[in-house]
């Protein structure tokens, strides 16, 4: 299939042990091009290698911030291909796609295959992907480079937001580790949590 807008391209494949761990589709994306970024940091499709880490996809299926670690409704078994622009998570679970809500560990359907999943996001990356958080970057004059997801402050989860956020870039693996950490000490239904921000 055509890729529009790819921002980024892998590396040379320097993990091959991880392919045959991975649906045959997948497998035949990454051995033409082993990963990419599209739209800008909108979307990053993981890629076959060991560096750099914000790349790899046995870090996010078995290294420390592999995500069936971090979240209860991860299983070890599915493959996280794919981020969006501000972390959120995109799952492989017996052919179909999933979407980890990364703030809330929520799971959700979204594409009955990578092949229908990539076809969405190339035809309508804006609103499929949810990328208003990039454009608000964007027209603030930010940019997010390879290895760096938006931070969104409050998060989208929270009643405040209702009342604007803040974006800027920061590197993937301080985005996923917050969010991991939110999810799990995010209360019941209209709970409350205290969010320390650091400098």
């Amino acid at each position: 299939m055509q890729l529009s807008n790819v921002t980024f391209r892998g590396p040379t494949i320097d993990d091959p042990t991880v392919l045959p761990l991975l649906p045959d589709n997948l497998r035949g994306l990454l051995e033409a091009l082993n990963g990419f970024v599209q739209f800008h940091g909108g979307l990053h499709v993981r890629g076959a290698c060991l560096a750099p880490e914000w790349h790899s996809l046995r870090v996010a299926m078995e290294g420390d911030l592999a995500l069936h670690r971090m979240y209860s409704r991860v299983l070890v078994s599915d493959v996280p291909f794919a981020q969006d622009c501000v972390g959120d998570q995109f799952l492989l679970r017996e052919g179909k796609v999933l979407r980890l809500v990364a703030e809330t560990g929520d799971v959700e359907h979204v594409a009955s295959g990578l092949a229908a999943f990539l076809e969405s996001a190339n035809a309508d990356p804006v609103e499929y992907l949810s990328l208003q958080p990039l454009l608000k970057l964007h027209d603030e004059g930010g940019v997010l480079e390879p290895g760096m997801l938006i931070h969104v402050y409050p998060p989208f989860c929270t009643k405040e937001a209702a009342n604007g956020i803040s974006v800027r870039a920061v590197p993937a693996r301080e985005v996923i580790l917050f969010h991991a950490e939110l999810a799990s000490k995010l209360p019941g239904e209209g709970g409350q949590i205290q969010i320390e921000v650091g400098d």
